[in-house]
């Protein structure tokens, strides 16, 4: 919320010489959960959000209860280890709805997420595009859908360790079959620190996920068109959202040389 009407005033501010005063209302503080149970283990973050004026990003909680309870009977209490962190051992199997319950000083915190089975990528590979008079480096990235079921899926692209790309598909438009994700990297010629560079360590991570994660996730793409928040994942009034997903990774180191043109 805050990172949003940052945003808002340095575009004003940039766009003319007159000074504009903003006439902002502090918000109260919120808890932050942002819950990951996957086929090696569970990690949760707990954090609350700082005011207007506080040029910290948030400040971390470690006197929250954590407890993962599934609809097959498993349950886990989730220790605190270190900077807002909550970690286990404790894994997610295929199909069965896992339950998030955090308790910090008095308040209650809820979502429910169902675990997935593992994705599979047919492939990925660079390729450069003509759209109108110019080119562009895109990701191209395909994914084999898991057959005979209904299927989301969360895609990420780090470079050299830090967050690069990302976006949600869901399988509606290709189901059973290949579906393609198609990430815009940058314009042939661009000068800016988002270019890419020879020997950039690139890793891609793709989650199946669901629905309830889909929605979060694509509510907070589409956060700029529409100028809202996210939707709300938990019950009890807290932001982030609980995952429960199988997922896979791919390294690739990036070279100009493996660039192909686009053949269409």
């Amino acid at each position: 919320m805050r990172r949003f009407i940052y945003i808002i005033c340095v575009m004003a501010l940039v766009s003319c010489e007159k000074v504009i005063d903003i006439d902002y209302h502090d918000a109260d503080s919120r808890y932050v959960v942002e819950g990951s149970l996957s086929a090696t283990g569970t990690e949760v973050r707990v954090s609350k959000t700082n005011a207007m004026d506080d040029n910290s990003t948030g400040s971390d909680v470690d006197n929250a209860v954590v407890v993962i309870t599934g609809d097959d009977g498993t349950t886990a209490t989730i220790p605190f280890i270190r900077n807002g962190y909550y970690r286990s051992k404790f894994k997610g199997i295929p199909g069965t709805q896992y339950q998030l319950d955090v308790e910090v000083d008095g308040h209650h915190f809820t979502s429910t997420s169902t675990m997935q089975r593992t994705p599979r990528m047919n492939e990925f590979r660079l390729v450069w595009k003509k759209m109108l008079t110019e080119r562009y480096l895109f990701g191209d990235l395909r994914l084999q859908d898991i057959p005979n079921e209904n299927n989301w899926y969360f895609m990420h692209i780090y470079r050299n360790g830090i967050g690069y790309r990302w976006a949600v598909m869901k399988d509606d438009k290709n189901p059973n079959k290949e579906l393609q994700q198609l990430f815009t990297f940058f314009r042939d010629g661009a000068k800016d620190s988002d270019v890419l560079k020879d020997g950039d360590k690139l890793k891609i991570v793709i989650r199946a996920i669901d629905q309830r994660a889909y929605d979060f996730l694509y509510s907070m793409q589409n956060m700029s068109n529409t100028g809202t928040n996210p939707i709300e994942n938990f019950t009890g009034g807290c932001l982030g959202y609980f995952s429960a997903h199988n997922q896979i990774e791919y390294d690739q180191d990036f070279y100009y040389k493996d660039v192909v043109e686009d053949e269409e």
